[in-house]
């Protein structure tokens, strides 16, 4: 046979044969008087082993010892059988992530965690800029120990935040000063039941606290960051602070 038969039969390229050629894994064939390789069925048959192997995940390099010997291939069908079973569970997980997102709506480049902050329905309106952004920059700076702890507190007053989150984001230059001061009872009152709850969790460190600020300065107008002041000094004066992390909520 020639390359170009050989290739057919086995359903690889001609270039894929030159390439486990010059890897080793294929032996090459004698040549004819006219310069041609002249491949027979024990080239087909190596040949179809390799592919074989190579379907299973098995790497080029790892394929010679495992071709000549029964042990080395058991000790390679664990090692596939390990990966394998990692790679299952790496594509469950993101189905998971796929389904909580398609269920609340959240953009695609939300974490699922924070995804399911969102209540599911087509009820709620879609994230402003600043929520979506906040939510993800919280989540990346929170400590990992403390981060499925804090948004499991944070989840039970979504809700109850949406509301009034949508209030404070419509605020402008023209608002009437009683609404802020409304504004600013109406969050704080609801806040203040969660700092008991979040008192013993991670705190956010001091970068991560002027992160979250920059990211107000650059995304919130200044009557929308007067009402967040507000709001943390209210809480500061009954107790510990609410975290920069709570979207919508008092940020340092």
């Amino acid at each position: 046979m020639l390359s170009s038969e050989l290739a057919d039969v086995a359903g690889v390229t001609v270039r894929m044969l030159r390439h486990y050629h010059q890897m080793g894994l294929l032996p090459e064939p004698p040549r004819s008087a006219g310069g041609y390789r002249q491949y027979d069925v024990g080239h087909l048959v190596r040949l179809l082993r390799i592919t074989r192997l190579t379907a299973l995940g098995v790497p080029l390099a790892g394929i010679p010892a495992v071709l000549d010997d029964p042990a080395a291939a058991e000790r390679l069908l664990d090692e596939l059988d390990r990966k394998t079973a990692a790679e299952i569970d790496r594509l469950t997980a993101r189905r998971e992530s796929i389904a909580v997102l398609r269920r609340t709506g959240s953009p695609p480049d939300l974490p699922p965690d924070l995804a399911a902050l969102r209540s599911p329905g087509a009820q709620e309106p879609p994230m402003n800029r600043h929520q979506h952004e906040h939510l993800l920059l919280a989540g990346h700076l929170l400590e990992e120990a403390g981060r499925a702890e804090f948004f499991a507190v944070l989840s039970t007053s979504t809700p109850a935040i949406a509301p009034l989150a949508a209030r404070l984001y419509a605020l402008d230059a023209n608002t009437p000063e009683d609404d802020l001061a409304q504004l600013v009872d109406d969050m704080a009152a609801l806040l203040k039941p969660m700092t008991a709850e979040l008192r013993e969790l991670p705190r956010l460190d001091r970068r991560a606290k002027a992160l979250l600020d920059e990211l107000s300065e650059q995304n919130l107008p200044p009557v929308q960051r007067l009402v967040l002041h507000r709001i943390e000094q209210r809480l500061a004066q009954a107790g510990p602070e609410v975290p920069a992390a709570v979207p919508g909520a008092a940020q340092q």
